[in-house]
C-alpha cells in the first residue's frame, strides 16, 4: 500500500510535538462547475518542534500516534521566517 502525502500550511504550533496543518483541496462543484476550496486540518506529529506557524510543509500518513494524530512531518518546504528550512527530516544516506 502506498503512503499518502499532502502539502499544507502550519496554522498552529501551540502543542508539544504536535502541529496543526491546513490542507486546501480545490475541485469543481458538481452542479455549477465553479471551483470550490475546501480546507481540512490535520494534527501532525513534529518530534523536534521544528515547525512554526506559516511554514509550508509536506506531511506523510503513519500509524496512529494518539487519538487524533495519524500524520507526521515529511519535510519543511518553505519557512515562514524567510530563512532556509532545516535539513530534511528523512534518514536517507547522503551521496558523496
Amino acid at each position: 500500500m502506498t503512503t499518502k502525502e499532502r502539502m499544507g500550511v502550519v496554522v498552529s504550533n501551540k502543542m508539544q510535538k504536535t502541529v496543526v496543518v491546513a490542507v486546501e483541496n480545490r475541485s469543481p462543484s458538481r452542479k455549477y462547475g465553479k471551483t470550490v476550496v475546501t480546507t481540512k486540518r490535520y494534527k501532525v506529529h513534529d518530534e523536534n518542534n521544528d515547525c512554526q506557524e506559516g511554514d509550508r510543509v509536506r506531511i506523510r500518513e503513519t500509524r496512529p500516534l494518539s487519538k487524533t494524530k495519524r500524520w507526521t512531518i515529511a519535510a519543511i518546504i518553505e519557512s515562514a521566517s524567510g530563512q532556509a528550512p532545516p535539513q530534511p527530516l528523512t534518514s536517507e544516506p547522503e551521496e558523496q
